[in-house]
Order: structure tokens, then C-alpha cells, then sequence
């Protein structure tokens, strides 16, 4: 796969695609997620399903345009999830796609998108997620906060190995408790990931304020035919968080996982792709 670049006002935006032919699928990550987090072979099975599929990297993240900290005493964030929003459809632009079916892990990004450009996103699937118009008080009554203990204790890391270590970690404390742990591709993800662009908590700080910077309307306004999958031993959201998501999207089918964390494992990964969207808009 060769890495492509696409404009969109002061950012670059990396993306890559798997596939030639299909119904476009745009795969979008939420806060300082790279695009190697989402699996290589899902790809490929979203692929012989007869989706074509892009996947890029959010500005600040991986090979995307990075920013500077605000200089102290600025008003508002140097983006805004708008900026963000436009990221993905400027690589639907690239592609010439018109519209495309969206799949978003753990973002607001792909439900902004489906708000505020309802003719771009012709169905949505929604994993690991909730509602993006919560408010920041609701969003934390979602939360579980037993699992930020945990990455509070991770190790300070001083070499390049313990870094990549602590991704590791981070990702095994999400995984799923009913299915094998896939150690392989997690150890390459984060070590490809670092190579691209360590984590910096500076890029979350970033994200977190572009989402705020921005009032999206109710999400009774999504007209896309979606899809909500949740984990029900999500280890970071509460089971509340994917059913509200889903009672508040007119039509939207809700599935919930026994075993399931706070990632889309393997053995899950047939039936998800069964249950998404496919076909024309329905306007």
C-alpha cells in the first residue's frame, strides 16, 4: 500500500487504501488514534466483502500535519472538529467519491460528519462509541474510570522499546476478556505507530479542545442508515453509552457483544460487516 497525501487548508492529511473497486468506506479513529489501528487484515475481509476501503490519520496524528502548542494566553484551539470533519471528506475528494459509508471507532468525528453533511455519508457504523452530543458531564457519567487507573500505572518509559511497550499495554487493557489477546499485530501496530509518530499527550490535549470547540446539532438529525456495536465488557465505556448512542439515531440497529472490549477483535469481525449498511443512501 502506498501512503497518499491530500490538502485541506494548512494540513496534509496521510491516507492509504485497500481495494480498487466497492462501495467507498471510510474508516475514521477518534482522539490521537493512528490509521495503523485499524487492522490490516480487517481491511482486507472489508475488502472481499466488496467495500473499497481508505483509512488516513487525523491531523496531529501519524503522517498528517502536526501543530505546535497554542501560545499561552491565545484564545480557542489552532483547529476545530470541523477542520477535522473536512480531513475525511478531503480524502473522499481525493478518491472522487461523492459519498461513502462511514465507519467510526471511538468517534465524533464520523458522527459530526454524518450531521453536518448528511449528502456525503451514505451509511454509518458506529463501534466503541458515545453520543458526541452529550456534553462534557453525561460523556463522563459513560466513562469507566477503574481503567485510567491502570494507565496511571504505566512506567515511565526512557527508552524507545518501553514506549512501544506501554502502547502495547494500553491496548491489552482495552482488549477483549472473550477472545484472544492478538499480541502479533498489536506489538507491529504500535511499533509501526512510534516509527510514524510516538504518542504525545499534547495531541489528545489538542483533540479534546477542537470537540469542544464545536456544538453539534442533536443526533436525531442523522439520516444515514447506522449501525451501533458495542462491547459488553468494554473495559472504558459503559453499556449505557452504545444503547443511548443508538436510541437517539432514528432507525439505528444496536448490537452489543458478549466478550467484547474496547476494540473490534477478530472473532467479531464477519458478523459486524454482515450488519453494516450497504446499498444506496436512504434519504
Amino acid at each position: 500500500m502506498t501512503i497518499q497525501y491530500v490538502t485541506n487548508g494548512d494540513a496534509q492529511i496521510a491516507y492509504e487504501t485497500f481495494g480498487t473497486a466497492g462501495e467507498p468506506l471510510l474508516l475514521v479513529l477518534g482522539i490521537d488514534y493512528q490509521m495503523v489501528w485499524w487492522n490490516d487484515a480487517f481491511c482486507e475481509r472489508l475488502v472481499e466483502a466488496g467495500f473499497h476501503v481508505a483509512r488516513y490519520d487525523n491531523r496531529d496524528t501519524g503522517l498528517s500535519t502536526h501543530y505546535p502548542e497554542p501560545v499561552k494566553g491565545t484564545r480557542g484551539p489552532l483547529y476545530t472538529m470541523n477542520d477535522m470533519i473536512d480531513d475525511g471528506l478531503a480524502v473522499m475528494d481525493a478518491l472522487g467519491w461523492t459519498e461513502a459509508h462511514v465507519l467510526g471507532g471511538t468517534s465524533a468525528i464520523a458522527q459530526g460528519m454524518a450531521l453536518l453533511h448528511p449528502g456525503r455519508v451514505r451509511g454509518l457504523t458506529l463501534c466503541m462509541s458515545s453520543p458526541a452530543t452529550a456534553g462534557v458531564l453525561r460523556t463522563l457519567r459513560y466513562l469507566k474510570f477503574g481503567l485510567f487507573k491502570e494507565f496511571r500505572k504505566l512506567p515511565k518509559a526512557t527508552t524507545e522499546q518501553q514506549k512501544i511497550e506501554n502502547e502495547v499495554t494500553i491496548y491489552r487493557v482495552q482488549s477483549s476478556p472473550g477472545y484472544p489477546f492478538p499480541e502479533e499485530w498489536v506489538r507491529a501496530a504500535a511499533t509501526l505507530g512510534h516509527q510514524r509518530s510516538p504518542r504525545d499527550p499534547r495531541t489528545t490535549r489538542r483533540h479534546l479542545a477542537a470537540a469542544r470547540a464545536v456544538k453539534l446539532p442533536p443526533l436525531s438529525g442523522i439520516t444515514a442508515p447506522t449501525l451501533v456495536v458495542s462491547g459488553a465488557d468494554d473495559p472504558m465505556l459503559k453499556p449505557s453509552a452504545g444503547r443511548d448512542l443508538a436510541a437517539q439515531i432514528p432507525g439505528a440497529q444496536f448490537v452489543e457483544y458478549p466478550g467484547v472490549g474496547h476494540e473490534l477483535p477478530e472473532g467479531i469481525w464477519d458478523d459486524v460487516i454482515a450488519r453494516m449498511p450497504r446499498g444506496a443512501r436512504i434519504a
